[in-house]
């Protein structure tokens, strides 16, 4: 599946910008101030604001007039991936389990993620990394539980994801993002932190389609040698 990162429409104007949208048009406002559609101060003044905004629509606001976001509207579409997994998409029981009590846990690099991925963190820290990891079903359930613990979920930049939670003096932070191709991953971070801490973002520049054309090189690559024994 084609996993570039889009623009979105109109109709997600309300949607919260990630990071990947706010570079997105810093990278536009630059070819505009190369191209002198935009003075120093101009480009200046706008990047001061694509930091401070909130949403897809107060991004839009700062590229309106600028040729290349129309052009790159005319040739893309952009979807919103569900709040919620499918009924029946996810087992009740977990693929599995990461477990930190008084220690940490970390499960990262290249692994294949199941359909739930229970992580618990009691006194101590879990880090689920899926900024390499092989997503074999598109919708992947992570329920944390924090108890006077950390949990940090990572996922590639252009999948789409979601958080459904919160905190007991604690702190539970899910940055929401939404990814371009409707066939894309979907990960959902469900939880509590009861005097503990659990987020989940993009990890920047980690991307499912670069992850996969890389696996891909070396299987090939594997096979050429076995050919030529």
């Amino acid at each position: 599946m084609d996993l570039e990162k889009q623009t979105p429409t109109a109709a997600t104007t309300d949607l919260r910008a990630s990071d990947a949208d706010r570079d997105r048009v810093a990278d536009i406002l630059r070819e505009a101030l190369a191209e002198g559609r935009l003075t120093a101060d101009e480009h200046a003044e706008r990047v001061e604001g694509v930091l401070a905004a909130k949403t897809v629509g107060e991004l839009d606001v700062f590229i309106q007039d600028l040729p290349a976001a129309h052009e790159r509207r005319e040739t893309t579409t952009y979807s919103v991936a569900p709040n919620r997994p499918t009924t029946g998409a996810i087992p009740v029981d977990p693929d599995e389990n990461v477990v930190a009590v008084f220690s940490s846990a970390v499960r990262k690099g290249r692994w294949r993620a199941g359909r739930r991925i229970h992580a618990y963190a009691v006194f101590g820290s879990v880090e689920i990394d899926l900024s390499e990891a092989l997503f074999e079903y598109q919708q992947v359930v992570v329920k944390a539980i924090s108890v006077f613990g950390t949990i940090e979920v990572r996922v590639p930049e252009n999948v789409s994801l979601r958080g459904t939670g919160g905190g007991v003096l604690g702190n539970f932070e899910v940055h929401t993002l939404d990814a371009a191709d409707p066939e894309a991953p979907v990960v959902y971070v469900d939880g509590w932190a009861v005097l503990g801490n659990i987020e989940g973002r993009a990890r920047r520049g980690r991307l499912v389609a670069d992850i996969l054309d890389r696996v891909q090189h070396k299987v090939d690559r594997s096979l050429r040698k076995h050919l030529d024994r």
